[in-house]
């Protein structure tokens, strides 16, 4: 499976029994790569890593054949970045900060985040400032851990649903501390990016050049949808079943620039991860 094919396609595998688990879970579906939690995601802050347990991580990459490169973990989705609660912020900066600390001590390189809700509290610009901000402030505590920011829906006050947003993020992170963006499938479709055409997709990524660059793009997340384009909802549906269809994700492993970089499944049924796999593959 996979043949000769530069993609690294993997899905967000589960770290139930311990997190070196994980890339034993990612080689079983046949992946090239994996996103993971490095924490229970519903906490704030976890203990630090047990004795053995980074080893015991690195070892199992190892044995599945998946290079740190390729490692996309996902940080808590309570953190906000973007929140005008300087109290509320200062948590979130030290739960992501937590999180780049365990990434670090597991030799892994990248953390996803969301850019979080402005709660409609000033400007979207002003929310941005206060990502870049945040991120400033997490990488001052744990250098060289690379903040990916997420694209998304543009739910209720989400930031990141427009590429203005991301660059916004982007040109306020100071120089030297590591960032980048992760582009999600469905989210780009539920902000209004139709990627379901040739034309709209090569107008999406003439755009995301434009604005962002694709030099700072590090990672994707394959995701089909329930929702029509411009919704600002998030459903995720699995590869083909949803309004995005199977030729959309055939542009994206067509596409030279997405060569290299962790390409990540959160498609909802992980029974199906494996042939998703591996009818990307085949694509």
């Amino acid at each position: 499976m996979g043949g000769t094919s530069l993609k690294r396609i993997g899905a967000h595998v589960s770290t139930e029994g311990g997190i070196e688990n994980a890339p034993l879970n990612a080689g079983a579906i046949g992946a090239k790569a994996f996103a993971l939690f490095v924490k229970p995601q519903r906490q704030w802050l976890a203990p630090p890593l047990k004795d053995g347990v980074a080893e015991a991580f690195t070892a199992n990459c190892r044995q599945v054949g998946i290079a740190a490169a390729c490692i996309l973990p996902h940080a808590s989705y309570l953190v906000n970045l973007a929140t005008p609660d300087e109290e509320a912020r200062a948590k979130a900066i030290d739960s992501l900060a937590g999180e780049m600390a365990r990434c670090a001590a597991l030799g892994l390189s990248m953390l996803n985040v969301h850019p979080g809700s402005f709660l409609k509290t000033g400007t979207p610009k002003e929310g941005c400032e206060r990502v870049a901000d945040s991120i400033n402030r997490a990488c001052d505590k744990v250098p060289g851990v690379r903040v990916v920011v997420e694209n998304t829906a543009g739910q209720g006050s989400y930031l990141g649903s427009t590429f203005e947003e991301i660059a916004w993020i982007l040109e306020g992170v100071k120089d030297g501390a590591p960032v980048g963006v992760c582009l999600d499938t469905a989210h780009l479709y539920g902000a209004g990016f139709d990627i379901a055409t040739d034309e709209g997709y090569a107008a999406t990524m003439a755009r995301f050049a434009e604005l962002v660059g694709f030099d700072q793009l590090k990672a994707m997340h394959l995701n089909d949808t329930k929702v029509a384009t411009g919704s600002h909802v998030d459903r995720h549906a699995s590869i083909g079943e949803g309004v995005l269809g199977i030729a959309t994700f055939a542009r994206v492993m067509h596409d030279k620039r997405l060569d290299g970089m962790p390409l990540i499944l959160e498609t909802p049924d992980p029974d199906k991860w494996a042939q998703e796999i591996s009818d990307l593959y085949a694509l």
